[in-house]
């Protein structure tokens, strides 16, 4: 793809409105730096000297899209907690729509909070809850899908087991896009596999892709397609969810895209360094899905999110990637 197309699709971005569904949640950071270790156990002694918050997990996915120009509306639940209030005056400050966020009382908000000193990411902690919604917050959000799906023109399914999406749910709410003849995507997760079925688009990792197929996990080779466990498992993952595209994640080695009727296709990584992997599955499921919104193409897609990934991955914590960056990227990939 040439950069006048690029800029063309990226200068579409704007126009397109996103429907983002799924687990969201308040992450936190901790700065430091460690000068000696503990007296009371072998630990190293952070001494904080910053702390900041992002939106995590969908949200961070919407924060993508955001930073690339899309609209966006954010489906999901939150605590009635400072976290709650917390993660959703920072989607509303960057003019994320926030109307669809359910507030159940009963469970705290998914805060993830990780400890960084002198560029790496020490220790994560977790608070969360991930038992199913109730029903009425389920069918609150089912309103609030049927009411606003005529405004968006793609829907992302962002799973990460705690407690949003469900299968009944996931189920009819395709169902609903599909008839309105909206782009779906999904970014599945291992521990909480979902049936996905006839969807646009599904970014699976090479730990989620396995893990979705049964068979056993085997580390990559170099030589991505001549990889033989991954083509069998990209193989079963078309036939048994049926997506119009599988793009599976990589790593170092890049993408994988696969398609019914066509032979594997490889995007080699165009990351420089890499300095965090947080959330780099978010900005990946938000580029696609934004470009394809835009009218690229399959593979046209899947390079654009495998530049925005190349970004995002070179920099400390949750991250996104600009309009400005991803030309950089690719000016500098073709020079």
């Amino acid at each position: 793809m040439k950069l006048n197309r690029l800029r063309r699709l990226l200068a579409a971005f704007p126009r397109q409105r996103i429907l983002v569904v799924g687990d969201v949640m308040l992450d936190q950071f901790l700065w430091g730096k460690v000068s000696r270790i503990s007296p009371e156990a072998p630990v190293p002694v952070v001494e904080v000297t910053n702390e900041s918050f992002f939106p995590g997990g969908a949200a961070n996915v919407a924060r993508n899209l955001r930073a690339l120009g899309g609209g966006v509306k954010m489906l999901g639940a939150l605590g009635d907690d400072a976290a709650g209030r917390q993660l959703r005056d920072l989607l509303a400050g960057q003019d994320v729509d926030t109307g669809g966020l359910v507030v159940d009382p009963a469970r705290p908000t998914t805060v993830k909070s990780r400890i960084v000193a002198h560029h790496q990411q020490v220790v994560r902690f977790d608070r969360e809850r991930t038992e199913a919604l109730p029903a009425p917050l389920t069918n609150e959000m089912l309103g609030y899908f049927g009411a606003h799906l005529n405004s968006v023109d793609a829907v992302v399914f962002e799973d990460y087991g705690k407690g949003v999406l469900s299968q009944t749910l996931l189920d009819t709410m395709h169902r609903l896009a599909r008839r309105r003849r909206k782009i779906t995507t999904a970014d599945p997760n291992s521990r909480h596999l979902l049936r996905y079925a006839g969807l646009t688009a599904i970014t699976p990792n090479r730990t989620e892709a396995f893990a979705a197929t049964g068979l056993p996990f085997a580390e990559a080779t170099d030589e991505v397609l001549a990889d033989q466990p991954l083509l069998r498992v990209g193989g079963q993952l078309l036939r048994k969810w049926r997506p119009a595209n599988l793009l599976v994640t990589l790593g170092e080695h890049g993408m994988c895209l696969f398609r019914r009727g066509q032979r594997p296709h490889h995007i080699p990584t165009v990351a420089q360094e890499v300095f965090d992997v947080s959330g780099a599955g978010d900005t990946v499921i938000a580029t696609l899905t934004l470009a394809l919104a835009a009218g690229a193409n399959p593979v046209e897609a899947a390079e654009i999110s495998n530049h925005a990934a190349g970004v995002v991955v070179g920099k400390i914590g949750t991250a996104t990637c600009s309009p400005e960056e991803l030309l950089a990227s690719w000016s500098r990939d073709r020079s």
